[in-house]
């Protein structure tokens, strides 16, 4: 593993949104800690691939623990900025755990309430992560996932919109306008340009669907592969299986050069693998976004090199009491 430095170049392309929430004081906010985070080089568990880079973006090294710090922060800004979140009203949206939990850090540190529907298959230390943070959970049944909350959310907002913020993830183009302006531009600095494959999961799809818009434009030659779960029924906390998901209206499948399915059961082997051999401890769905890019990575020609880029969202904190560490 070898680690790259942080990038921190920016477009300007779509406009910035003015920073409501920076900090005047002297010092930064943990808020201005979201983004710029380590570029992660995978030397031994891709040493049969010699003419193939694999990197990872290290999103846990965000104050929230995870990926989901930068659509949160961009969705919160957008509606201070255009007046939706004002004093006295309560951010609410629906969530597999790490959106919540940046919703929830933020929240705390501006001084709002966030209440938050979260499938009861959740990890129990992501719900103990958002009690802590002061956020007010409703729990919906786990066989209905994300999409279960989502119902759910969208019946509350619709019924007091004068109470709620409601930022729908799901749906709001400031989820991926932040990897168009903050991830894809730190990937392209930190590979020096030469990146040619993106490989990312779907969940709101904000991560690949920004992320990749962005690459393209940078260099059109850059292949982006998206990655999806092999079923509906699946424990890639996040991911969504979409031709049986609600779909998220930010999602744009014509951004993908390819879409791959990718197995559970592997990603939990390689969840293990990559702590004993890259000393990395990762969730279920980084050991999947690995696992695409071996996929993708075995099928370049002997000889052709390639610089592949994938996002980890989020560290193995928040999956250690999940059974599959004690099987073989």
């Amino acid at each position: 593993m070898r680690l790259e430095g942080t990038g921190t170049t920016q477009t300007h392309q779509l406009g910035a949104v003015p920073s409501p929430i920076r900090s005047e004081r002297i010092g930064e906010s943990v808020l201005e800690r979201i983004g710029n985070t380590p570029l992660l080089r995978l030397a031994r568990v891709a040493s049969r691939l010699p003419y193939v880079e694999i990197s990872a973006k290290a999103e846990w090294f965000n104050p929230g623990g995870s990926v989901k710090d930068r659509p949160a922060r961009s969705m919160i800004e957008a509606g201070l900025a255009n007046g939706d979140l004002r004093p006295g009203k309560v951010i609410l949206d629906a969530t597999s755990g790490n959106t919540g939990i940046a919703y929830a850090m933020i929240a705390a540190a501006l001084g709002y309430p966030v209440k938050l529907f979260l499938p009861q298959s959740a990890s129990e230390e992501r719900k103990r992560i958002l009690q802590a943070y002061g956020a007010e959970l409703v729990m919906t049944p786990g066989d209905e996932g994300t999409d279960g909350a989502i119902r759910r959310v969208r019946e509350l907002a619709a019924a007091e919109p004068h109470k709620y913020f409601y930022p729908d993830q799901y749906s709001n183009p400031a989820n991926w306008q932040a990897h168009y302006r903050g991830t894809a531009n730190e990937i392209w600095e930190q590979t020096g340009g030469r990146i040619t494959h993106f490989v990312a999961g779907l969940g709101t799809s904000g991560t690949f669907v920004g992320a990749s818009r962005r690459l393209k434009e940078l260099n059109p030659r850059i292949l982006c592969i998206s990655l999806q779960p092999d079923g509906p029924w699946n424990g890639l906390e996040g991911w969504k299986h979409m031709p049986t998901a609600l779909r998220p209206a930010i999602y744009d499948d014509t951004l993908a050069d390819e879409n791959l399915e990718v197995s559970t059961e592997d990603s939990y082997r390689m969840v293990k693998r990559l702590a004993r051999e890259e000393g990395l401890l990762v969730s279920p769905s980084a050991a999947a976004a690995l696992n695409g890019c071996l996929a993708v990575a075995s099928r370049i020609p002997a000889g052709e090199r390639a610089v592949m880029v994938t996002v980890f969202a989020d560290s193995a904190a928040k999956y250690l009491s999940e059974r599959f560490w004690d099987e073989e």
